[in-house]
């Protein structure tokens, strides 16, 4: 029972992405403040609620929220992850185990809690056997104010509440799901105040130089990529004006001097025209932004969209290229075909993007052949950078329903390095950690084989950089050569598993 208290509107959010607990990632050294998170709190302030932000993101334990609860004595602790950002739709070990501990250390102190994420909303009946008091069930703005709104108003009544998980006479109630948002243009720009931005410049000026602020556009993504989870956002897809992006846009420059923008959106721009609406805007406010996107090679093929990217100020554009079969696209419902990752990239060069791919290799029904075609599509193409997974099954998705009964020993990963197959293969583990490895390297090496093409042709654009990429191949052919041995070794190997 939650008794109504006069002034209960103190509201502590937090997240469950601890960067520490991400190796690789702490290494890279490109945070992003939670979006998410500082949104919901910004509208939760809109209606009169006392917010404080908990940053997880450079904590060290979670035994860190202490002074923070005691400090800010908050009436309701909320874990908001940050829904725009992929790896916390990862649903990392490291990270549950964390908010489990945040979870027990607020209940101790008398909090309301409450989670909102991917991982919560698909094992919502894990959360509240850890001590939560609620999950909210996909997007969560509106489910968090109309809750938090009923407990502060005396009701005990959480039945009409959608999108909502909680415990009821031992029993766990589940009430119907809550429609997604359209007008995201009514939701006020994020309580970016709360965030430290100091501390997030530092480290991307030390690791990378420049200083870059992520951005949503969008909700959701209407493609049915059969291994793709989307348990906040789902399939429709809503965007915001270009003005309204503008406007924030203009606000952190002015405020945080940015050098360089992630729109983190699932895709970007694909409502018609929208692009192009953007590019006039920035081009009136002289904007000058540089900035990268998340996109669909069957998209990047529309030479309009992509010279408007560029006049906006695009720099690179990540698209799911995922594999270089056309086989394993079409087992995976990516609805696009290799020729066109092949004419996406020309086409982005064409205005001056960097095209950059995200590959997945794994994915069941998947053959040397197979794995072959994509490693020779990579050196082929040699895009500008490349994310290298393997196949990771996430409740909600086909993909999931297909392997779930090889999970039973391991579902998640631990961290976002880990890249462990967790069903029943051709290959073994082992096998697809070392193809990691030994694509990046023979990718490298044919990186810097074409440098050295172009410093042949063009002896006058020597530089130092230049010479350093090109002298890298002395490194990376070699390394390459061994890693290859290794993988044979893993190949063999897991023959004779089989």
């Amino acid at each position: 029972m939650y008794k109504k208290v006069e002034g209960m509107d103190r509201i502590l959010f937090t997240h469950s992405y601890f960067m520490r607990f991400d190796p690789k990632q702490w290494e890279t050294g490109q945070p992003y403040p939670p979006l998410g998170t500082i949104t919901a709190a910004a509208l939760a302030r809109e209606k009169g609620f006392r917010v404080a932000l908990f940053d997880t993101m450079f904590i060290e334990s979670p035994e860190e929220v202490m002074p923070w609860l005691e400090k800010e004595r908050p009436d309701f602790f909320v874990i908001y992850d940050d829904g725009f950002n992929y790896l916390t739709k990862m649903c990392l070990t490291n990270m549950r185990e964390a908010a489990y501990r945040m979870i027990r250390l607020a209940k101790r102190e008398g909090c309301v809690v409450i989670l909102s994420s991917s991982d919560s909303t698909d094992h919502y009946k894990d959360y509240l056997a850890q001590g939560a008091d609620f999950v909210i069930l996909g997007e969560g703005e509106e489910t968090l104010l109309e809750l938090v709104s009923t407990i502060r108003s005396g009701g005990q009544e959480f039945a009409s509440v959608q999108g909502l998980a909680y415990m009821e006479k031992e029993l766990v109630q589940r009430t119907p799901a809550r429609k997604v948002m359209k007008d995201l243009d009514s939701l006020p720009l994020p309580a970016w105040d709360l965030v430290d931005i100091d501390s997030y410049r530092k480290i991307w000026l030390k690791h990378n130089g420049y200083f870059s602020l992520n951005i949503s556009t969008t909700r959701g993504c209407p493609f049915k990529c059969n291994w793709c989870a989307k348990p906040i956002y789902g399939n429709r897809y809503h965007a915001r004006s270009p003005r309204h992006v503008v406007r924030e846009l203009l606000w952190l420059k002015e405020q945080y001097h940015f050098d360089h923008i992630w729109f983190c959106d699932d895709i970007f721009g694909l409502k018609p025209g929208w692009v192009n609406e953007f590019a006039d805007l920035v081009e009136k406010e002289d904007l000058r932004l540089q900035f990268k996107i998340q996109s669909r090679a069957d998209l990047l093929l529309q030479e309009n969209y992509v010279r408007a990217l560029a006049r906006a100020g695009c720099d690179n554009s990540w698209m799911g290229a995922e594999s270089g079969s056309q086989k394993i696209l079409d087992a995976m419902d990516k609805g696009t075909r290799v020729e066109q990752i092949f004419e996406a990239t020309r086409l982005l060069r064409q205005h001056g993007i960097k095209p950059s791919f995200f590959i997945q290799f794994g994915y069941p029904g998947e053959t040397k052949e197979d794995i072959e075609m994509t490693i020779r599509m990579i050196n082929e193409l040699l895009p500008y950078s490349i994310g290298i997974s393997v196949s990771y099954p996430l409740p909600g998705t086909v993909f999931y329903e297909k392997v779930k009964a090889d999970l039973k020993e391991k579902a998640n990963w631990t961290d976002s390095d880990e890249l462990m197959i967790m069903f029943r293969n051709k290959y073994s583990p082992g096998f697809y950690k070392q193809l990691h490895r030994y694509v990046h390297k023979s990718y490298r090496s044919h990186m810097a084989f074409e440098q050295i093409r172009k410093l042949m042709a063009r002896p006058a654009a020597i530089t130092k950089a230049s010479i350093k990429r090109a002298a890298s191949a002395f490194w990376y052919l070699p390394a390459a050569y061994f890693a290859k041995l290794k993988l044979e070794r893993y190949e063999k190997e897991s023959k004779q598993l089989l």
